[in-house]
């Protein structure tokens, strides 16, 4: 019996990550991949490989997209849903623990707070502004420090006395690391530190004025450093919930939602094909000098036909490409 699968790909700017879910939820397969700042080749190498493990009897039957590179994915791939990152970690996080209340993510670039109420979204918080506590930044201080990103978290547990790090800038985190470095203070003991300051950065800037209710779930790449894991539950007093594949839940949610959106809809899939892969993508942007907005518009295009463009406000651009080549939907998914 030939199994349907939903497909859930959440592009970023650090790691492009692809799940697999049944109808009942359950991850079939999941892949993280660096960007690398080559999204389109990351979405096409990890489609390629999710092919070389589906069994003959499997088959997609909705696709869903999120992260900041969504709309690329939903041009290379044809998407059911394209959605922002905080419904689809919301979408997956309820689906883990139904009374969920707090969502913690931490990502590679980017940090979110989503409380939720009823499994609704009642409020959220990002930073995009500053590197502080993001994945991209624990990894630059791992490798300064030669030390495995993987065990970083385990130098925080082991600290007798912490130090104290400014951790409200990047920059400044990193200056204070190296003077308490220079200062004979011990690796595991600057690590904890950070870890503290981590924290106090994020209540400061995202969870400021907010009630952080039980059951709380830490999700992201960052959730992996039981140094920081340890650090949210002394700063909060409470427990945190880890979920089994905390660092692809954006694809997860995405692939949940593009299950219940065809389930409701009972409309064939968007999805392209793998076939589809084989063309030859590229982007680029151009300026609409159209009127004062002076929009930045991003045209991506399949063997040199345009497939899609973004970016304009006026959907002047966007309405110009009517339908994909598989005269499925349109190119531009709201």
């Amino acid at each position: 019996m030939t199994q349907g699968l939903f497909l859930g790909v959440d592009v970023g700017s650090v790691s492009t990550n692809i799940v697999l879910a049944d109808s009942d939820g359950n991850v079939i397969e999941k892949l993280y991949l660096r960007t690398n700042g080559r999204p389109i080749k990351a979405i096409i190498n990890g489609m390629t490989a999710i092919k070389s493990v589906l069994g003959e009897n499997a088959r997609i039957i909705g696709t869903g997209t999120t992260g900041s590179g969504r709309r690329l994915a939903d041009a290379i791939i044809g998407a059911d849903v394209v959605k922002n990152e905080i419904t689809a970690h919301a979408a997956a996080a309820c689906h883990v623990v139904p009374n969920v209340r707090t969502i913690i993510e931490i990502g590679g670039q980017d940090s979110k707070l989503i409380l939720m109420n009823g499994g609704v979204v009642c409020d959220f918080s990002m930073n995009t502004v500053c590197a502080a506590g993001t994945g991209s930044f624990l990894d630059r201080q791992a490798s300064r420090l030669e030390i495995p990103i993987e065990e970083l978290g385990g130098y925080a547990l082991r600290s007798k006395s912490p130090v104290r790090i400014a951790g409200r800038c990047a920059v400044f985190a990193e200056s204070d690391m190296i003077s308490k470095q220079q200062a004979g203070h011990s690796n595991e003991d600057i690590i904890a530190g950070l870890c503290d300051a981590l924290v106090r950065n994020y209540m400061a800037t995202l969870a400021k004025g907010k009630e952080l209710c039980p059951p709380i779930l830490f999700q992201g790449g960052v959730a992996a450093n039981v140094g920081i894991r340890t650090a949210f539950e002394k700063a909060l007093n409470k427990k945190i919930v880890i979920p089994q594949h905390y660092d692809v839940m954006g694809a997860y949610g995405a692939a949940l939602l593009a299950r219940d959106e065809i389930t409701v809809s009972c409309r064939p899939t968007a999805f392209n094909g793998f076939e589809a892969l084989k063309r030859e993508f590229s982007s680029e942007s151009l300026s609409c000098d159209g009127c004062a907005n002076m929009c930045e518009v991003v045209r991506i295009t399949a063997d040199g036909k345009c497939i899609a463009h973004w970016g304009d406000r006026c959907g002047k651009w966007g309405a110009a490409v009517q339908e994909r080549e598989t005269g499925k939907k349109e190119a531009l998914r709201q």
